[in-house]
């Protein structure tokens, strides 16, 4: 246990957003009401909302959403009485008219702006939209594993100088161990003022133990969703997280029996069953290709008689990134008429 934990640390709960990946984005209203009202109950600082990829990116490329926009915002809205409302936008999919939307028409006090580990510039005028509305700005850098401390740094640094206010890295395939977070989380926290934000996933099975890690290293914002809810493997799973966190000495402000209510909950309500590390997902990892592809990978195998740990490999030797999944076809199309991947 350290005893140098400065602060109370910002969990952040895209529990009803990245969760949406694994149920294909057919969350509905009185799923959207119920969890929030539970996550508001625990006193989670901040609940993020949306399709999987965010604003706008209910398409047929990534799949339509159950219900719109608005009416997720609207539900969540109403329910976050005391946690903060954030939402996630990814530069493609969304526009300033839905950051817009979301801030003005629904009262989302949050906004994060995704964009891939070495292309901050692409935020650079979303975060200039989102600070003119008075919502708080932040962005993070997906796929972060394919850049490494020093670089990460400095496009964190130019986040920061668009007005980001807090600013971080997302382990999008699962892929580290705790000391390559610790090293880019240090590298980041020294390069800039604001809060460092660490987003994991558990295709290793190492998500609590990277963000604890996080944590030490001195990011301020940890993501966790209930029961792990997340692309691929999941997330790191809130209820476990929050309280050995506590034990480390990082303050949450939550109501931990509560929050294991509100896990029940989502246990029981969100998900067909928890995420689990299956093959698949390990592949995913080790390839370090994009949790959220694991669905889309698994339906181009089985269409072209594949197998997929042999797809993800392709992937990752492609290094395809989050937005690219036209290429996830193609790419089994050429190991099926190669007659590999079988």
């Amino acid at each position: 246990m350290t005893s140098s934990n400065q602060g109370r640390l910002i969990v952040h709960d895209p529990t009803l957003r990245d969760g949406q990946h694994a149920v294909r984005h057919q969350l509905d209203r009185h799923q959207i009401s119920a969890y929030a009202t539970a996550a508001n109950a625990a006193r989670v600082p901040v609940v993020e909302v949306g399709h999987g990829n965010g604003l706008g990116a209910s398409s047929f490329q990534v799949g339509h959403s159950k219900i719109s926009d608005d009416e997720m915002l609207s539900t969540a809205r109403e329910a976050l009485t005391h946690s903060k409302m954030a939402v996630l936008m990814a530069p493609a999919w969304g526009t300033s008219a839905d950051l817009r939307n979301a801030v003005v028409r629904h009262g989302a006090d949050v906004a994060r702006i995704a964009v891939h580990c070495t292309e901050a510039t692409a935020a650079e005028r979303h975060l200039g939209v989102i600070r003119e509305l008075g919502a708080e700005a932040q962005a993070v850098l997906m796929m972060s594993h394919m850049a490494d401390p020093g670089q990460l740094a400095e496009q964190c640094a130019l986040l920061v100088g668009y007005g980001a206010q807090a600013v971080g890295i997302m382990d999008s395939a699962g892929f580290y161990l705790p000391e390559d977070v610790t090293a880019r989380i240090g590298s980041i926290a020294s390069a800039v003022e604001v809060p460092v934000i660490f987003h994991g996933h558990n295709n290793l099975g190492m998500a609590v133990a990277n963000s604890v890690a996080a944590a030490e290293a001195g990011a301020r914002v940890i993501d966790a969703c209930a029961r792990g809810f997340g692309a691929g493997a999941g997330n790191t799973q809130l209820e476990a997280l929050v309280p050995v966190l506590e034990r480390y000495g990082h303050a949450t402000g939550i109501d931990v029996r509560r929050l294991a209510d509100a896990a029940d909950l989502a246990g029981q309500t969100l998900m067909p069953a928890p995420p689990s590390i299956d093959s698949t997902s390990l592949a995913s990892g080790l390839a370090g290709v994009f949790s959220g592809f694991k669905k889309p990978v698994m339906e181009a195998a089985s269409r072209e008689g594949v197998h997929p740990w042999d797809l993800f490999q392709e992937l990752g030797r492609r290094q395809v990134i989050a937005g690219q999944e036209d290429v996830i076809p193609e790419a089994a199309r050429s190991l099926a008429t190669r007659g590999t991947g079988r």
